[in-house]
Protein backbone atom coordinates (compact mmCIF):
# COMPACT_ATOMS: atom_id res chain seq x y z
CA UNK A 1 0.00 0.00 0.00
CA UNK A 2 1.53 3.17 -0.74
CA UNK A 3 1.59 6.17 1.57
CA UNK A 4 1.77 9.99 0.59
CA UNK A 5 4.41 11.87 2.72
CA UNK A 6 5.47 15.28 2.67
CA UNK A 7 4.79 17.12 -0.56
CA UNK A 8 2.61 14.30 -1.89
CA UNK A 9 5.65 12.09 -2.02
CA UNK A 10 5.34 7.78 -2.20
CA UNK A 11 6.65 7.02 1.51
CA UNK A 12 9.16 4.06 1.23
CA UNK A 13 12.33 2.52 2.83
CA UNK A 14 14.19 4.63 0.58
CA UNK A 15 12.45 7.70 1.56
CA UNK A 16 12.77 7.59 5.06
CA UNK A 17 15.90 6.82 4.97
CA UNK A 18 16.55 9.87 2.89
CA UNK A 19 14.49 12.17 5.57
CA UNK A 20 16.54 10.65 8.34
CA UNK A 21 19.97 11.47 6.63
CA UNK A 22 18.55 14.91 5.71
CA UNK A 23 17.06 15.57 9.67
CA UNK A 24 20.63 14.23 10.45
CA UNK A 25 22.61 16.62 8.42
CA UNK A 26 20.50 19.53 9.42
CA UNK A 27 20.71 18.86 12.81
CA UNK A 28 24.21 18.40 13.42
CA UNK A 29 24.41 21.90 11.44
CA UNK A 30 21.64 23.43 13.77
CA UNK A 31 23.55 21.99 17.39
CA UNK A 32 27.07 23.67 16.20
CA UNK A 33 25.67 27.05 15.11
CA UNK A 34 24.10 27.59 18.61
CA UNK A 35 25.42 29.14 21.67
CA UNK A 36 26.27 26.60 24.59
CA UNK A 37 23.21 27.47 26.64
CA UNK A 38 20.55 26.77 23.93
CA UNK A 39 22.34 23.74 22.38
CA UNK A 40 22.40 22.12 25.90
CA UNK A 41 19.08 22.84 26.25
CA UNK A 42 17.56 21.80 23.51
CA UNK A 43 19.75 17.89 23.77
CA UNK A 44 18.03 17.90 27.19
CA UNK A 45 14.83 18.63 25.74
CA UNK A 46 15.54 15.84 23.05
CA UNK A 47 16.80 12.82 25.55
CA UNK A 48 13.74 13.49 27.60
CA UNK A 49 11.08 13.16 24.77
CA UNK A 50 13.17 9.84 23.47
CA UNK A 51 12.96 8.46 27.81
CA UNK A 52 9.64 9.64 28.52
CA UNK A 53 7.45 10.07 25.07
CA UNK A 54 5.24 6.44 25.83
CA UNK A 55 4.58 6.87 29.13
CA UNK A 56 1.24 8.07 30.05
CA UNK A 57 2.03 10.39 32.95
CA UNK A 58 4.05 11.62 35.40
CA UNK A 59 2.84 9.55 37.81
CA UNK A 60 4.98 6.37 35.51
CA UNK A 61 8.17 8.25 37.49
CA UNK A 62 6.91 8.47 41.01
CA UNK A 63 5.71 12.33 40.62
CA UNK A 64 2.64 13.07 41.97
CA UNK A 65 0.98 16.43 40.92
CA UNK A 66 -1.95 18.63 42.39
CA UNK A 67 -3.74 21.71 40.89
CA UNK A 68 -1.71 24.88 42.40
CA UNK A 69 1.77 22.91 42.06
CA UNK A 70 4.66 24.59 40.57
CA UNK A 71 6.65 22.53 38.52
CA UNK A 72 10.06 22.53 36.60
CA UNK A 73 8.68 21.26 33.19
CA UNK A 74 10.11 20.19 29.79
CA UNK A 75 8.10 21.81 27.28
CA UNK A 76 10.15 20.84 24.38
CA UNK A 77 11.40 22.63 20.90
CA UNK A 78 9.74 25.82 20.34
CA UNK A 79 9.26 28.33 17.90
CA UNK A 80 10.30 31.81 18.61
CA UNK A 81 7.33 33.39 20.48
CA UNK A 82 6.46 30.12 22.17
CA UNK A 83 7.55 28.80 25.52
CA UNK A 84 10.12 26.19 25.07
CA UNK A 85 12.78 23.97 27.06
CA UNK A 86 12.42 23.66 30.50
CA UNK A 87 11.19 26.06 32.21
CA UNK A 88 8.78 26.46 35.81
CA UNK A 89 4.87 26.02 34.94
CA UNK A 90 2.11 26.65 37.34
CA UNK A 91 -1.05 23.69 37.13
CA UNK A 92 -4.09 24.99 36.54
CA UNK A 93 -6.10 22.03 35.77
CA UNK A 94 -5.88 17.98 35.45
CA UNK A 95 -7.61 16.78 32.77
CA UNK A 96 -7.08 12.70 31.91
CA UNK A 97 -3.74 12.54 32.68
CA UNK A 98 -2.82 15.94 31.12
CA UNK A 99 -2.18 18.97 33.02
CA UNK A 100 -3.74 22.88 31.45
CA UNK A 101 -0.14 24.71 32.64
CA UNK A 102 0.82 28.28 32.85
CA UNK A 103 4.73 28.57 31.70
CA UNK A 104 6.69 30.61 34.12
CA UNK A 105 10.33 32.23 34.56
CA UNK A 106 12.16 34.35 36.92
CA UNK A 107 14.24 36.48 34.63
CA UNK A 108 13.89 39.77 36.01
CA UNK A 109 13.56 42.26 33.04
CA UNK A 110 10.46 39.96 31.93
CA UNK A 111 8.74 40.62 35.44
CA UNK A 112 9.62 44.21 35.11
CA UNK A 113 7.87 43.87 31.99
CA UNK A 114 4.59 42.40 33.23
CA UNK A 115 1.20 44.49 33.66
CA UNK A 116 0.87 45.26 36.94
CA UNK A 117 -1.35 48.75 36.54
CA UNK A 118 -0.09 50.11 40.19
CA UNK A 119 3.70 50.14 39.03
CA UNK A 120 3.65 50.01 35.56
CA UNK A 121 0.96 51.04 33.41
CA UNK A 122 2.52 50.42 29.65
CA UNK A 123 2.93 46.57 30.56
CA UNK A 124 2.80 43.52 28.74
CA UNK A 125 -0.80 42.07 29.31
CA UNK A 126 0.68 38.45 28.16
CA UNK A 127 2.76 38.74 31.26
CA UNK A 128 1.19 38.37 35.24
CA UNK A 129 3.80 38.91 37.85
CA UNK A 130 3.15 36.03 40.86
CA UNK A 131 5.59 37.92 42.67
CA UNK A 132 7.61 35.28 45.68
CA UNK A 133 6.13 31.67 45.69
CA UNK A 134 7.15 29.43 47.98
CA UNK A 135 9.59 27.16 47.17
CA UNK A 136 11.26 29.12 44.52
CA UNK A 137 14.16 31.26 44.71
CA UNK A 138 13.04 34.78 42.92
CA UNK A 139 10.06 36.58 41.56
CA UNK A 140 8.00 35.61 39.04
CA UNK A 141 6.03 36.37 36.21
CA UNK A 142 3.64 33.82 34.10
CA UNK A 143 3.07 33.81 30.04
CA UNK A 144 0.03 33.89 29.96
CA UNK A 145 -0.36 33.34 26.40
CA UNK A 146 1.46 30.10 26.53
CA UNK A 147 -1.05 27.82 28.51
CA UNK A 148 -1.56 24.67 27.25
CA UNK A 149 -2.23 20.99 28.18
CA UNK A 150 0.68 18.94 28.46
CA UNK A 151 1.30 15.26 29.11
CA UNK A 152 1.93 15.06 32.56
CA UNK A 153 4.90 12.84 31.51
CA UNK A 154 6.85 15.94 30.87
CA UNK A 155 7.00 17.15 34.13
CA UNK A 156 10.21 17.10 35.60
CA UNK A 157 9.49 18.10 39.57
CA UNK A 158 7.50 19.60 41.92
CA UNK A 159 8.75 22.53 42.92
CA UNK A 160 6.49 24.63 45.07
CA UNK A 161 2.47 24.92 45.38
CA UNK A 162 -0.18 27.96 45.41
CA UNK A 163 -3.22 27.31 46.97
CA UNK A 164 -6.10 27.21 44.30
CA UNK A 165 -8.51 29.14 46.59
CA UNK A 166 -5.51 31.54 47.42
CA UNK A 167 -6.19 34.95 45.83
CA UNK A 168 -2.52 34.51 43.79
CA UNK A 169 -4.10 31.17 42.08
CA UNK A 170 -7.29 32.66 41.58
CA UNK A 171 -6.00 36.03 39.66
CA UNK A 172 -3.60 33.73 37.17
CA UNK A 173 -7.02 31.65 36.39
CA UNK A 174 -8.79 35.10 36.25
CA UNK A 175 -6.29 36.39 33.62
CA UNK A 176 -6.17 33.23 31.54
CA UNK A 177 -9.49 33.06 31.08
CA UNK A 178 -9.67 36.51 29.93
CA UNK A 179 -6.86 35.99 27.09
CA UNK A 180 -8.06 32.97 25.84
CA UNK A 181 -12.17 34.24 25.70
Amino acid sequence: MERHGLNGQIEDENYCLDLIDQLDEKWVKYIDNLPLKFAIKECISGINRLERQKLRSCAQMNIRVNVGDVCFIDFGQAYIHEAGYQHFGVVLKLVNNKAFVVPMTSNETTYMYAEDVSRHQYGKNHLHQMGWIEGLNKRSVCFVNDCKFINTARIIDVKGHIPPTSPIFLELKDRVMECIS
